[in-house]
């Protein structure tokens, strides 16, 4: 089943993905993570998101593809049963590394890539107000139709709100 997993941040889409592991999925697990390391607080928050996934799986559980940008090809090689943590840095990275233009034929590619068993985790973008800046604007509408494409395309869709999902789809 594949299953989108949105809300906003620190809402506890991750820790969500990873229960819906435990409960349906036989380990191992490809996880695909697509935070790099730039600061000290995305260190610590990559920390602790592997350590959460070595205490779920156990050292062998989750095989852990980094990919930033080429989410299609991360895909490709991934198994029939995977996570991708998480859509909007790899938004970020797309746009950090000048490669938007990208963004239509790897998301395609991506969606048409995705196993049956797989868990995609992003954030929700458009509760808010319009963005005063250009470039979190354009952020923001890839996002969207990156969410949105995903949804079309996946099974189920859960919003997560204060660490509750709520049903969707």
């Amino acid at each position: 089943m594949i299953t989108l997993i949105t809300g906003g941040v620190k809402s506890g889409k991750s820790s969500r993905a990873l229960a819906l592991v435990q409960q349906a999925w036989t380990f191992p697990v490809s996880f695909i993570a697509t935070a790099e390391v730039l600061d000290e607080e995305m260190r610590l928050r990559i920390a602790r998101h592997q350590e959460e996934r070595v205490r779920l799986g156990g050292a062998a559980g989750f095989v852990t593809i980094e990919e930033p940008v080429d989410l299609d090809k991360a895909i490709a090689r991934s198994g029939d049963q995977v996570v991708v943590d998480c859509i909007p840095m790899w938004i970020n990275n797309l746009m950090y590394y000048q490669r938007e233009a990208e963004f239509p034929r790897i998301l395609d590619a991506f969606i048409k890539g995705m196993p049956r068993n797989c868990i995609v985790v992003t954030n929700e973008t458009g509760l808010g107000a319009i963005p005063f800046e250009e470039i979190t604007r354009r952020y923001n509408v890839l996002l969207a139709e990156a969410n949105r494409a995903i949804a079309a395309a996946a099974d189920t869709v859960e919003f997560m709100i204060a660490g509750i999902p709520l049903k969707v789809k």
